[in-house]
């Protein structure tokens, strides 16, 4: 319990000191927008692969389910949208980028720290916190949910292409499903779970590459500790907002 309380202490102190007046807001901003494409840019590819498999599978899948010959097939394009939206894009896709964004910016930070950078940057008087900690926080915060709303775009259209191309369904089908009886609500508790989750992706990575000690193999089991927990954060989160807000 003494162990669990520091941690939270020191990832406090961490957010705190990143918060303070940066001595330039130029570079600070330079380096905002450095991890904006590269946490948005660079994740963009995977984000989209797996989303428009994601949309295809579901759709056969749930034609497979439904074997009533009473339920009309629009039920499959309601069901693909809804899921999309309120699972599948928002936790599947951020446990992607939990390992993609967050074993980079452990593993940056971690290198940095074992090579002395840090020290470097701080001898120099410059806020490391600020310069290196915070701008990738607020670029998740701002680019995951970008990228989670691509998703959920992505996916739609891939039950969609699944309902051209194979026997499913007819597109006109899938269509009259995806736009009947949609609730805005939903796309707000899905862009909710998305910040909490940008949230853990962010800022665990974060705290163990700063606070790296060791050599140069802990830096995989930094990384590799920063994606399990930060796993662990979501799925718990998952089922909590869920709970508060469904």
């Amino acid at each position: 319990m003494k162990a669990f309380f520091e941690h939270i202490g020191r990832i406090i102190l961490m957010i705190g000191g990143g918060l303070k007046r940066p001595e330039n807001l130029k570079v600070y901003w330079i380096e905002f927008m450095g991890q904006c494409v590269s946490i948005g840019i660079g994740s963009l590819p995977i984000v989209l692969v797996i989303s428009i498999f994601m949309g295809m599978v579901m759709t056969v899948q749930f034609n497979y389910l439904i074997i009533s010959p009473l339920v009309s097939k629009t039920v499959i394009g309601s069901l693909v949208r809804d899921s999309s939206i309120l699972e599948f894009c928002p936790t599947i896709t951020n446990i992607v980028l939990a390992g993609v964004i967050g074993s980079k910016i452990s593993s940056e930070l971690g290198n940095m720290r074992l090579s002395e950078q840090i020290d470097a940057l701080e001898i120099m008087g410059i806020n490391t916190r600020a310069y290196l900690v915070l701008p990738k926080i607020l670029a998740c915060i701002f680019m995951i949910p970008c990228l989670i709303i691509i998703s959920i775009a992505v996916s739609i259209w891939g039950g969609y292409f699944a309902s051209m191309f194979s026997n499913v369904m007819t597109s006109q089908q899938f269509s009259d499903g995806v736009t009947v009886d949609f609730h805005p609500y939903d796309l707000i508790y899905s862009m909710v779970k998305t910040f909490t989750f940008s949230l853990f992706i962010s800022i665990i990575p974060a705290y163990f590459g700063y606070y790296l000690k060791g050599g140069a193999i802990e830096i995989g089991r930094a990384a590799t500790k920063s994606v399990v927990l930060t796993c662990i954060l979501i799925l718990c989160a998952d089922y909590l907002l869920s709970m508060l807000l469904l």
